[in-house]
């Protein structure tokens, strides 16, 4: 790759030397409070074309610390200590100055690629602007650049799609883009602020190639920051977690997961639902929250969290030492020494009761009444083009599904974004005739439902979405919220009363929290009184869309927890709708998967998960990370190539053979039956229950 180099350059790091070296950095911002402690005494180097995860909560510092490498804090900001790059002190530098290091030789790739792209400029426009601005060339010779970076991020028919605009890609397209513009100047460092953040797992592992694409072509150092301990597992050489604003335990990415030395560290490790473990363990939620940065605690900050803490905890902060014989592994804890001798296993540190042993399996299961049944559910919606809105065509967002939930089961949609699981939901929760199949709640026919059996119906089947900040009117206390459901159905007064502190209980709430507004919960808090909300009118079937991926995993793990108990407790049966793979297999006992609206693979979890038979299906597990950094590196990932099917036009025949690796491996013969044949879903494998829509499916073993 070619790029020009003015004279005020920092130099060429010499061999051994960090890209970035960062020393007791400060970052504080005012505020009503006072003066609020974003980053305290933060350090770290990275290497030449070493990954550097840092990861840690919400708040915990982890953006703000590489915005101040890159010189983009605002006015307001007051920063201090020490950012080396390439042996240049970047501190101090005016903007002109930092202009000409930043984009050219430090990049970033943001959170949402679709903020940092200008929705009226073609992709190919933006891209050939950056290799303008820091390389005297040509607008033709840029664009001819532009086409050679996004070629490169493998965005397919490169030259014709430079052409579209940013709205016109899909989620991992964009972010693509945004990576060929970090790329354009061979970069020393890139910085890679939650890169894969909201996107869909098998998006995720093409963004992570990408990254590890720009790595060998550049030889950068790369800064990773994420939540996602999986992603880290996968991509990063060293780990740095961040806790109230500093760091709390570096090492190699082996040592963190192997032997976390830090508390914290331990609850994020144990927080995790991970996809490849067949027995299910409780998860371990992190209890309260990270503390006040204006007014930090005594001592250890982590220690109004910690379940090991001992009064020695609030005298001092702990610095960060060497633990492990001065392996380069360090962690801010006074007890590091106690918690690698006792080996215990987060589930011990943090006295997380272990699962009850689940129901019988199968048949007693199959035996259950049905609470919801789905057969050839139908939606579709039309396309209109021109001045005058002709019908020019359908979306086929929903287009034959069929399922049944039973009382007392989780039943897990899955799949890509754009599959159909969404429009699924609002068709059941719509309770009207679907433009074709049926839909049957307890079993009544939902066609046949009037205004009063409607009503009943309604009390019956809840949802919980997936932002319990926009679920939640800001200006209705808690108990308000939880007890308006039994208002609106005529509950007696008194009822009421004594009911809304015994759902609070339920959720893991005290009355307490009855008369606080939303704004002054936590998430997981917040999630938990719409839980509490969705309960109150004793439900049989509980929708939950996207429940806990808004939230941290230490909160997640609380919450999942949660919905565990309850299932067990109340009976209730559960429609969860998500994306995170590792979160369904461990709360689903059955699980389907949807591709271009329609059901490709249904079945138990176990047999799903671990004996997956559609190509699609191994492609989503084999996509999702796993937070074992000797599992990831020994793991076979089957990327899928393309951007899913416009819905409007889906392929013929077999709608996932455009993106289907085995179909690339058949005959010509079997491939043509695959081009013209839609394939039925079928009782496949050793159990009735598992079915799948595949001519030639047969086992891999991606877990």
């Amino acid at each position: 790759m070619t790029s020009a180099h003015s004279p005020l350059d920092p130099p060429k790091a010499a061999p051994g030397e960090p890209v970035l070296e960062v020393s007791d950095l400060e970052v504080s911002f005012p505020s009503e409070a006072g003066r609020v402690r974003a980053v305290r005494g933060l350090g770290y180097r990275v290497d030449p074309g070493e990954v550097l995860g840092i990861v840690g909560e919400s708040g915990s510092g982890k953006s703000v610390s590489s915005l101040a490498v890159m010189g983009l804090l605002g006015a307001g900001a007051r920063v201090s200590g020490s950012i080396r790059f390439r042996g240049r002190e970047l501190l101090g530098l005016s903007d002109g100055e930092l202009s000409r290091i930043r984009g050219r030789r430090i990049a970033m790739v943001f959170q949402d690629p679709l903020s940092a792209l200008t929705p009226v400029y073609s992709v190919g426009d933006q891209v050939a602007e950056a290799v303008r601005t820091h390389a005297g060339v040509s607008r033709r010779e840029a664009a001819r650049r532009a086409v050679e970076l996004l070629d490169l991020v493998g965005i397919p028919n490169a030259a014709e799609r430079a052409g579209a605009f940013p709205h016109e890609f899909s989620g991992g397209m964009r972010q693509r883009v945004v990576i060929a513009m970090a790329i354009a100047h061979d970069p020393d460092l890139i910085i890679a602020d939650e890169p894969t953040t909201a996107l869909d797992v098998t998006v995720q592992a093409q963004v992570l190639d990408v990254l590890r694409t720009a790595r060998e072509v550049t030889g950068a150092g790369i800064v990773l920051i994420t939540h996602d301990l999986g992603v880290v597992a996968g991509v990063a050489d060293r780990v740095l977690v961040m806790y109230a604003g500093r760091a709390v335990e570096t090492g190699t990415v082996d040592q963190i997961f192997a032997r976390p030395r830090m508390p914290y560290t331990l609850g994020l490790l144990g927080a995790l639902p991970r996809v490849d473990e067949a027995e299910k363990r409780p998860l371990v939620p992190i209890d309260g929250q990270p503390p006040s940065l204006v007014q930090l605690p005594p001592g250890c900050s982590f220690a109004p969290r910690c379940p090991v803490s001992v009064p020695q905890c609030t005298l001092g902060e702990p610095a960060l030492a060497p633990v492990d014989g001065g392996t380069g592994h360090r962690a801010a804890c006074i007890r590091s020494d106690e918690i690698a001798r006792s080996e215990a296993v987060p589930a011990e540190i943090y006295h997380v009761e272990p699962v009850r042993p689940a129901r019988e399996p199968g048949p007693v299961q199959r035996a259950s009444r049905v609470v919801l049944q789905v057969r050839d559910l139908v939606k579709h919606y039309p396309v209109s083009k021109g001045l005058l809105r002709r019908r020019a065509g359908l979306i086929r967002a929903v287009d034959g599904v069929t399922f049944d939930i039973r009382q007392g089961e989780a039943f897990g949609l899955v799949g890509e974004s754009g599959c159909g699981k969404t429009s699924t939901l609002m068709e059941i929760l719509g309770l009207r005739a679907p433009a074709a199949g049926t839909v049957r709640i307890l079993g009544r026919d939902v066609v046949e439902l009037d205004r009063r059996a409607r009503r009943a119906v309604r009390r019956d089947l809840q949802v919980v979405f997936q932002d319990p900040m926009a679920s939640l009117d800001p200006r209705m206390p808690v108990g308000a919220a939880v007890a308006e459901p039994m208002e609106v159905h005529g509950y007696p007064r008194e009822r009421i009363r004594r009911r809304v502190p015994e759902l609070l209980r339920l959720v893991g709430l005290g009355f307490e929290h009855a008369d606080r507004y939303p704004v002054e919960l936590s998430g997981g808090q917040r999630q938990r009184v719409c839980i509490a909300r969705a309960l109150a009118l004793e439900p049989k079937l509980v929708v939950l869309d996207e429940p806990v991926s808004a939230l941290d995993v230490s909160i997640q793990a609380g919450v999942i927890n949660l919905l565990d108990e309850l299932k067990d407790r109340l009976g209730l049966s559960y429609l969860f709708v998500a994306h995170d793979l590792s979160v369904v297999r461990h709360v689903a006992d059955r699980v389907a998967v949807m591709y271009l609206g329609r059901i490709v693979e249904v079945g138990e979890a176990e047999t799903v998960f671990g004996a997956a038979l559609h190509p699609y299906t191994q492609a989503l597990l084999s996509a999702v990370p796993v937070p074992d950094p000797v599992t990831e590196r020994a793991r076979e990932r089957i990327v899928l190539t393309g951007d899913l099917p416009s819905p409007a036009d889906p392929p013929s025949g077999c709608r996932f053979r455009t993106r289907c690796f085995l179909h690339a491996a058949l005959s010509a013969e079997d491939r043509a039956v695959c081009a013209t044949v839609d394939p039925p879903r079928k009782p496949r494998g050793d159990g009735a229950d598992h079915e799948v829509a595949c001519h030639f499916a047969r086992p891999r073993k991606v877990l």
